[in-house]
């Protein structure tokens, strides 16, 4: 195979400008300090727990009771444990879904777990088991409430507001603000304040991530676990405003299945050509969120559904190695355990992950680079599973194309990668016995900066 190694970002630059006042304003955009500790950590799970786990629903219809909640035992120490053994590292809990049902001591309403037969804190019970952990504690709170009197009136916006601030004080770091705008059809017109719900967050947890309906994290588009084949962090600022509007949301409890149906593989948000025309722009990383088995909350008829490793550890390829974060919902049951199928599913997974990593081949940091190609000689002939390569994104995302070939012990090249973009990091299956790789930068946004280049048995 002819490499064509000199057609790379040093001279042709896949025909366009490498750097020029456009290129200029792209790479200016950069993660926070705040956005960038998180792209560290980008496995992490959802864990929907609440009203609907003991009355089977996936959505509440408003007409429940403090007395409906008839869990009587609930164990966050084991959530915490199975997520760790995951690869996980940290867990976001449902703390009030859009029955209005919460899961914490407020003094906003009574209609919480502290008047139920349980009548715990299961708030504070799990940010005590994620530290005891050492994970880090996110907070989904549901801007639409089915049984909030106030909703629809400005009084909601006031209450709100004190339920997040009870949320964001009451129980040590918060590393991720989980806000959506499901909003049933049949429920009030009414618009969220939700520059108020973000100062709000800036000033009690200014290292948290605001994701999906906020600005720090936004939502790849589908609960199927797909990420794109590019996938830009550097996107039109517009983005940030897409799921804050009411059309463009869930509407009803059907509309779950409807977004685990949607083929985002051919959108494109953040190319020269869609970047040229747009004034503002932002870094807006993707997460894939996805459940691990069907519908968000635990349920007996799901439970032939649950995912196994295998499928598990192509999602987490399919997302983190995608530059994406990986945000996998794993609910409790009824007896407030996550199940043993969903157990033993996620240790396996856990094992998968750090199988992955376990036996370098060869590891490389770079930085600023100065060559077209790098190439890569292996210190003896192996097989080689995977290779891991990230940019570093504190210098924005730069590389708009790349190719990887791998050196067979013919001495012959195999593509493996063509035509690839990097981001916070991309990992490319190989499965073959390989003496070296050369890496080709094709196109860049001004000067590539690779973080590492890693191979792995």
């Amino acid at each position: 195979m002819k490499l064509k190694l000199e057609e790379n970002w040093t001279t042709d630059n896949g025909g366009v400008p490498l750097i020029d006042e456009d290129v200029a304003r792209y790479i200016t955009v950069r993660p926070t300090d705040a956005q960038y500790l998180h792209s560290r950590k980008p496995f992490y799970c959802f864990i929907h727990f609440g009203m609907n786990t003991a009355t089977g629903r996936e959505w509440g219809n408003g007409t429940e009771t403090p007395q409906d909640f008839t869990i009587k035992k609930v164990n966050p120490q084991q959530w915490a444990k199975v997520v760790k053994s995951s690869g996980a590292t940290g867990i976001i809990l449902t703390c009030k879904h859009h029955d209005g049902f919460c899961l914490w001591d407020t003094g906003t309403t009574d209609f919480s777990v502290m008047n139920s037969p349980f009548a715990q804190d299961i708030v504070a019970l799990t940010a005590q088991a994620c530290r005891d952990e050492g994970l880090d504690f996110g907070v989904y709170l549901s801007p639409w409430d089915m049984h909030e009197s106030t909703y629809a009136t400005p009084l909601y916006n006031d209450f709100f507001c004190r339920q997040l601030t009870e949320l964001l004080t009451r129980y040590g770091d918060i590393f991720e603000v989980w806000f959506d705008g499901a909003k049933g059809a049949e429920a009030k017109a009414f618009e969220y304040d939700w520059e108020r719900y973000y100062k709000i967050v800036r000033s009690l947890q200014p290292n948290a991530n605001i994701s999906i309906c906020g600005p720090d994290i936004r939502w790849v588009g589908n609960e199927a676990g797909n990420a794109r084949d590019k996938e830009w962090s550097v996107v039109p600022y517009e983005l940030t405003k897409a799921e804050t509007v009411s059309k463009h949301s869930q509407h009803s409890e059907s509309d779950a299945k409807r977004l685990q149906n949607i083929k985002s593989s051919d959108e494109d948000l953040g190319s020269r050509k869609v970047l040229a025309n747009k004034q503002q722009l932002c870094w807006y990383p993707a997460e894939v969120d996805v459940s691990i088995r069907k519908g968000w909350f635990s349920s007996p008829d799901s439970d032939s559904t649950v995912k196994s490793a295998k499928t598990l550890f192509e999602l987490y390829l399919n997302s983190v190695g995608n530059n994406s974060y990986f945000l996998l919902n794993v609910p409790p049951n009824k007896k407030g355990v996550i199940p043993r199928r969903e157990v033993n599913a996620l240790k396996k997974l856990g094992e998968k992950i750090s199988d992955l990593y376990a036996e370098p081949v060869l590891v490389q940091n770079f930085g600023e680079l100065t060559d077209g190609y790098l190439e890569f000689d292996f210190p003896q002939d192996t097989k080689v599973s995977y290779c891991a390569i990230s940019e570093d994104i504190r210098m924005s995302q730069r590389v708009e194309s790349f190719d990887l070939y791998i050196r067979k012990k013919n001495g012959k090249y195999k593509c493996v990668c063509k035509d690839g973009i990097i981001g916070n990091c991309k990992i490319i299956k190989i499965g073959s016995e390989c003496t070296g790789a050369v890496f080709v930068v094709r196109q860049s946004r001004g000067t590539p900066f690779i973080e590492q280049i890693a191979f792995y048995k």
